[in-house]
Formats: structure tokens, C-alpha cells, sequence
């Protein structure tokens, strides 16, 4: 469904998967520049609300999926991954549970409600897509939501969570970007953004969110395929947790964990900019002639220029410049480790620290 902001004045549709909200109302590099301030609101009602209700919703969704969701607090933001029998990724979604209603917040609604239907046997639960009527406006807020208040969403990475594991590095050496969602009445999307941007905030488009979010090294739905493991992904940071019961597809994430490494790697490129045509998601990724992965999301950033995420080979050295496939030919790609090649990460077990948030820096 499109969304009433895209009739602002200098709005431009976004395609692919942000398709129905807008890429642009005119000026993404102040757009950009305003969400990095801390100062802009951002339309994201293209994602999907999945609701679960009934008293066994948390136990029942921790039986699941990978996350231990057992007794998760009122308000406490986490996200979670449904994984095959093998261990491939099929769902990512953000959690937040209000006390009465577990929201899930995630790029897949249809496919994701009518799994969780498949699975709720004689357990009191129910599940609804609530797409139609509920819509999240994207903040640069670092914080949960208000008891009693609007419905939020705190994106919890890269702060490795209890039960988590990091394949990059710690936490403090992290990118990273303040942001969170908060849901309103679908029938009130605009008059939400209106009383923000009436409090100072600019509205800005999604080719300011993925910027920000490429330069954060934070993966979604874009970087998964039918082979992805959370590990390739550093997901294990923030959507799984290795002490907890047993669920599908666990034994693929404990053996990955405990016996090797992941047989690929999320990794930011650095895009040689001369040329005006980026390359596009799906792109090839060449080390040489040789085929070695593929582009998975693609920004220009206001400072870094452009930039892309790309799942490749774990064997392609860490200082190799790769190539990307372009329409005007290939481009030069200089790497940024995510997901480091040879590292064993260890499993956090003590309570998590906070740490406050720095925006992505580039020495």
C-alpha cells in the first residue's frame, strides 16, 4: 500500500522492497545529514505489524525461533530469526512485547503470520497481520518507549546481547546508529509525522535510512538469501541466543559456532565513485574473474560516498580489492570487515552494559 506522504511536494517513490513510501523529498543529502543530527522522522509504514496475543505467546514464540523470549520484559526490544530445519534464515523481525501483545515488527508478514499459524497446535495464542491498521515512523531515538505510551521498537544493534555472540568487533569498536520504531494508527501516519516535524524534526526517505544503516554494517531482509546463516550475517550479536532450549534449525547454529565458521561473510564495499551509476543489488562481487559473492544493498552516503553491503566467500582475502559488475562495467571495491574470516567468537553470558552510541566513523 502507498503511503499519504508520498503527496508531499518533491517526494519520489522508493523501489524494491521500500517500495510504497518515499526514496527522497527533494534533497536526500540534507535528509541524510538530519537524520544523522538526531533531528528527522522517517515514513516506514511499508514494513509489516504481525500481533500474537493469548497467554502462552512468549513461551511458545521462544520454542520457536532463535531468541529467548521466556519472560521477556514489558517494553524491552529484541528481534528474532525463524530459522529452516537446516539452519537458513527464512524470517527476521523485531520484537517488543507490551504486556498483553507481542509486535512483531518485520519485511516478511504474510509468509512469517502464515508459518507461526502452521505451528500454534492447541496453544493459546493467536496471530494477526496488523499491516492495515498500525504504521512505523522511523526515529534517530536511542530509547525505549514510555510505559503506557506509544508502541516502540529500539533496534538493538550491535549491542551483543546476553545469550550472543559477535563475529566483528566488540561493541565499542562498532558503527553504529541510533534508531527505533515507534507504531501509530495507520489512519494517523500523517498526522504523527506533521507533530514532529512541527517539534523540529525534517522528514526524510529511506535513501537516508539505508545509507545510515549500510554505514552501521546493520543487516535485514536484503542481505538474506536461501543459504544464509545468522553467522555470515553477525546476527548472532542481536537475534540469537546459544543457551537457550531447543528450537529448528539450533543444531546448524551450535556446530557453526563450536566446530567451524561460516562458509560466507557480510562485508561493507567501499565503491570507487567516479562513475554516476551504482551498482545494483544482486550485483556480482569479482575477485578477478572469479565470482566470489554478491551486492545486497547499495547507498550513497553523504561522507563515505558509495557505499554496499555484499555477502561473500569467507576464503577471499581481507585485503583483496574486488570488483563489482556495474551497467557502465565493473567497479573497484575496497573491503571493510564485518564479519571477520577467522574469528571464534565467544559467548556473552553476563548481563549486557549499554553502551551509548557513536555514528559510523572512518579513519
Amino acid at each position: 500500500m502507498s503511503s499519504p506522504l508520498l503527496g508531499r511536494p518533491g517526494a519520489v517513490e522508493a523501489s524494491g522492497p521500500d517500495a510504497g513510501v518515499a526514496w527522497h523529498y527533494g534533497d536526500p543529502v540534507a535528509e541524510q545529514r538530519a537524520l544523522e543530527a538526531g533531528s528527522a522522522v522517517v515514513d516506514q509504514s511499508h514494513l509489516g505489524v504481525v500481533t500474537v496475543t493469548g497467554p502462552d505467546r512468549l513461551t511458545w514464540l521462544h520454542s520457536l525461533t532463535s531468541q529467548h523470549l521466556s519472560g521477556l520484559p514489558a517494553g524491552t526490544s529484541t528481534e528474532l530469526t525463524v530459522l529452516s530445519p537446516q539452519g537458513h534464515v527464512e524470517h527476521l523481525a523485531g520484537v517488543v512485547d507490551d504486556g498483553a501483545t507481542t509486535w512483531l515488527l518485520t519485511e516478511s508478514a504474510a509468509g512469517l503470520v502464515a508459518w507461526l499459524d502452521r505451528m500454534r497446535f492447541m496453544l493459546r495464542v493467536e496471530v494477526a497481520d496488523v499491516t492495515e491498521q498500525w504504521a512505523a515512523i522511523g526515529e534517530p531515538v536511542d530509547a525505549e518507549g514510555e510505559p503506557g505510551g506509544q508502541i516502540v521498537w529500539r533496534d538493538p544493534w550491535p549491542r551483543t546481547a546476553a545469550g550472543g555472540a559477535d563475529y566483528g568487533p566488540p561493541d565499542e569498536d562498532h558503527p553504529a546508529r541510533p534508531w527505533r520504531l515507534v507504531l501509530v494508527p495507520r489512519s494517523a501516519l500523517a498526522q504523527e509525522v506533521a507533530a514532529r516535524e512541527a517539534e523540529g524534526a525534517r522528514l526524510a526517505g529511506t535513501w537516508a535510512t539505508e545509507a545510515l544503516r549500510i554505514a552501521a554494517w546493520r543487516p535485514r531482509a536484503a542481505e538474506i538469501d536461501h543459504r544464509t546463516i545468522p553467522h555470515e550475517l553477525d546476527l548472532l550479536r542481536t537475534a540469537v541466543h546459544l543457551n537457550k532450549g531447543c528450537y529448528r534449525g539450533q543444531e546448524t547454529i551450535a556446530r557453526v559456532h563450536n566446530l567451524g565458521r561460516p562458509p560466507r561473510r557480510l562485508v561493507l564495499l567501499h565503491l570507487d565513485g567516479s562513475g554516476h551509476v551504482l551498482p545494483e543489488p544482486g550485483a556480482q562481487v569479482l575477485a578477478g574473474e572469479r565470482a566470489v559473492g554478491v551486492v545486497t544493498s547499495v547507498a550513497r552516503h553523504h561522507e563515505l560516498g558509495p557505499i554496499a553491503l555484499a555477502v561473500i566467500r569467507r576464503s577471499v582475502p581481507a585485503d583483496e580489492t574486488l570488483l563489482v559488475a556495474a551497467q557502465d562495467g565493473a567497479v573497484a571495491a575496497a573491503q571493510e570487515i564485518v564479519v571477520r574470516p577467522d574469528h571464534q567468537p565467544a559467548v556473552r553470558t553476563a548481563p549486557q552494559v549499554t553502551r551509548g552510541l557513536r555514528p559510523p566513523t572512518r579513519t
